[in-house]
């Protein structure tokens, strides 16, 4: 499991792709309203309490306009903001801001929901051994930044593709023939080059899991009892991952069972866009 940085050659290939989306051939308001020599600041200011995550895109995206345009950050992303909190400055060309606006708002107050959400399952396991994760549940061409913007808020990554991790889930199993004949496949091609991770939801699973020699189990949709049954009989012989319907609520009690990982899809899917304005000033 891993925190993410931030790939800038990525960051500006979704920049540009979303730009190209809003801008087309030219912001036809702006540069009809807005002289081409106009020069302004604006500031992006937090309209609520939250942490602040992709100050570096918004950049991204301004200077992509006009390269000419200086954003001064207030606020580093991790951050946690209130209401009324001056995030960032912008200075430059109106035309390269006004044009940029939307887009570099969209992607702050997304990655900065993501983030906002990401700290409070982390808060609410404080203290405990465990740590939050995030899933492959993202918005497809954004993932990149999705799970950068969980590592703002504290959680850290699952793999990030389906080329860089196993996991071994129910139906990889039912074509395998068994958790065991799955399991020995990834073995037999792969050697010790992955971590093996086999999704489990009963115990006879976690059994079989344990016997053919996964590395990370994971327990899903399973209720504590179970996660802690399970737990016990795993004995620190592999890692365990609860997954499946995590909430606010019953994140704590799933840690308590003593579980090493807590994945969590609505970090990405569901996550409230964090309330973010830019105003001229």
């Amino acid at each position: 499991m891993i925190r993410l940085e931030l790939d800038m050659e990525q960051v500006e290939r979704i920049v540009e792709t979303a730009l190209k989306e809003d801008v087309g051939s030219g912001d036809i308001t702006t540069n009809t309203a807005c002289a081409e020599s106009e020069s302004c600041r604006a500031v992006i200011k937090a309209k609520q309490k939250g942490i602040i995550a992709g100050l570096p895109i918004a950049k991204t995206v301004f200077q992509e306009l006009d390269l000419t345009v200086v954003c001064v950050d207030n606020i580093g992303d991790g951050e946690a903001v209130k209401a009324g909190d001056v995030v960032s400055e912008i200075m430059g060309p109106a035309r390269a801001i006004l044009t940029g606006e939307r887009l570099a708002l969209n992607i702050v107050q997304r990655l900065s929901g993501i983030a906002t959400l990401t700290s409070k399952y982390v808060k609410a396991v404080e203290g405990l051994p465990v740590k939050i994760l995030d899933t492959r549940k993202t918005a497809p061409g954004l993932r990149v930044l999705d799970k950068y913007a969980v590592t703002a808020g504290g959680g850290y990554n699952h793999r990030f593709g389906l080329y860089d991790g196993i996991l071994i889930k129910d139906n990889h199993i039912k074509i395998a023939g068994g958790i065991s004949y799955a399991v020995e496949a990834v073995k037999k091609k792969y050697k010790h080059k992955y971590k093996i991770e086999v999704e489990t939801s009963n115990m006879e699973e976690v059994k079989e899991a344990l016997i053919a020699g996964a590395d990370i189990i994971m327990l899903d949709n399973m209720n504590k009892e179970q996660m802690k049954r399970a737990v016990d009989m795993i004995a620190g012989s592999a890692l365990t991952e609860a997954s499946g319907g995590v909430t606010l609520k019953t994140v704590r009690e799933i840690a308590e069972t003593g579980v090493n990982f807590i994945s969590v899809g609505s970090l990405t899917h569901s996550a409230p866009a964090l309330d973010v304005g830019l105003y001229m000033v």
